[in-house]
């Protein structure tokens, strides 16, 4: 076997592979009888077929297998032996004639073979690169103590509607006709829920203000909500497509009035939050456990900010690349053959600018010895089981549950890929900040997120 690689302009590569007849004649021999141990052929006994007949049936098959493997065994052999940084995946020249395995050997194959560009980036001290700490203030302290007594809160009931708070109705709806009376063979819907304070339209909104438990109120859902038909089909109880034939006005009696209370700032509330064994005795300890959960989870956002703006300093530092555009987009194009030519051209400048950050991270990583383990793409799974129960205020899940959901994040093949970047960006924020010059700034959580949103 002959392998010969072209690279004049040093990123469009082709590479020729010569199989002559001895690379796989034998092994194109040993697969033909095994078929013919185990083919059943009528007439024949098992394994007493003859070889002539093997041949006849499975030979040409066997044989494009065989060269198929011997093909993708090598080529990628010879990249990796060469450190031929590959772009995707090799594919047949556009003009080239499909290879004739009826004929006689040797077998000429022919592979476009994009290479990644040269280029070197290399970070020291005299590189200067922000990073923004987010300050854990009193008032963020206060916000994260409110959504906390929220999420612990519930409805008490209440004599009067406040709009104002976040007071529920409930109540029993009914369809009137022209001249106010109750519609016969109309809407009726008992035990209706309500919050009119989300109502859009203010006159609407208004004839619920002062409104007292057993008053009855007459409105119109449509009016209240306009162009949403889905809030009014959920009021009504009927289809979206019905809505149109009940725009008229409807009665709606007061059955309770639910007003939503804050839970208390307490021994109560610190041990739903924290768990008791987090030891908890006052308010002053309760806002330090807030704090220091703070500043980690602010950390990850302050790393990926200086992700961000690492991404932005090397791709600078590196300039625009030279890529081979024209086999790059017939690859794109093999992989997306359902979106076609359209869809390769409206996203390619994209998919080169995040190319081009992938390669200069796994420079940056090669350089400073950053690879990412198993361990390090379970942790990125858990940091996202952490963050999603967070949201909900569940911040002492135990470590077996959490491994648990982490897992079965895990198990889904199309997480894997986010989580491994997501430890390479994790590892690579904590190598580099021992590395170049920080340019630490603090900023409250407003300012962050207005700075991040400029992204």
């Amino acid at each position: 076997m002959k392998i010969s690689f072209e690279n004049p302009d040093k990123v469009n590569g082709l590479m020729t592979i010569t199989v002559e007849e001895a690379d796989y004649k034998d092994e194109v021999e040993k697969t033909l009888k095994d078929y013919r141990k185990h083919a059943n052929v009528p007439g024949f006994r098992p394994g007493q077929v003859p070889m002539g007949l093997v041949k006849r049936q499975y030979g040409m098959q066997v044989k494009m297998d065989t060269i198929n493997k011997i093909l993708g065994e090598n080529l990628q052999k010879y990249i990796a032996d060469n450190k031929i940084q590959m772009l995707g995946q090799p594919l047949a020249p556009e003009a080239g004639e499909a290879v004739d395995l009826e004929k006689a050997a040797p077998y000429e194959f022919k592979f476009d073979i994009a290479v990644a560009p040269e280029f070197n980036i290399e970070l020291s001290g005299k590189n200067k690169v922000d990073y923004y700490e987010i300050a854990v203030d009193d008032k963020l302290i206060d916000q994260q103590v409110e959504m906390f007594r929220s999420r612990a809160g519930h409805y008490d009931k209440a004599e009067t509607f406040d709009p104002e708070q976040r007071d529920m109705l409930k109540g029993d709806l009914r369809e009137l006709d022209e001249n106010g009376n109750t519609l016969e063979g109309g809407i009726t819907v008992e035990g209706a829920s309500m919050m009119p304070q989300y109502i859009k339209v203010e006159d609407q909104k208004k004839l619920f203000d002062g409104a007292k438990l057993g008053d009855i109120i007459t409105f119109n859902p449509t009016a209240a909500y306009p162009d949403n038909d889905i809030e009014v089909s959920s009021l009504l109880k009927i289809k979206k497509e019905e809505v149109a034939e009940h725009k008229g006005n409807f009665s709606y009696q007061i059955t309770e009035i639910s007003r939503f209370v804050k839970a208390e700032n307490n021994a109560e509330l610190w041990n739903g939050v924290y768990g008791e064994e987090a030891g908890i005795k006052d308010e002053a300890g309760f806002r330090k456990a807030i704090a220091d959960g703070l500043k980690e989870q602010l950390k990850g956002d302050s790393d990926y900010k200086f992700i961000q703006d690492l991404r932005a300093y090397c791709e600078k530092k590196v300039g625009k690349l030279t890529f081979p555009d024209a086999l790059l987009k017939r690859i794109m194009l093999a992989n997306n053959k359902d979106k076609g030519e359209e869809f390769v051209e409206k996203n390619y400048e994209q998919s080169i600018r995040e190319l081009t950050w992938h390669l200069i991270k796994q420079q940056l990583a090669a350089a400073h010895g950053i690879k990412v383990e198993d361990n390090d793409v379970r942790e990125s799974a858990r940091q996202m089981a952490r963050a999603q129960f967070a949201q909900y205020g569940m911040t002492n899940v135990p470590d077996d549950y959490l491994n648990g959901y982490a897992d079965d994040m895990l198990k889904k093949r199309e997480n894997i890929d986010s989580f491994v970047e997501a430890a390479l960006d994790r590892k690579l924020a904590a190598a580099v900040k021992e590395i170049v010059k920080l340019n630490v700034k603090s900023v409250s959580l407003e300012e962050f997120n207005k700075l991040a949103s400029e992204q």
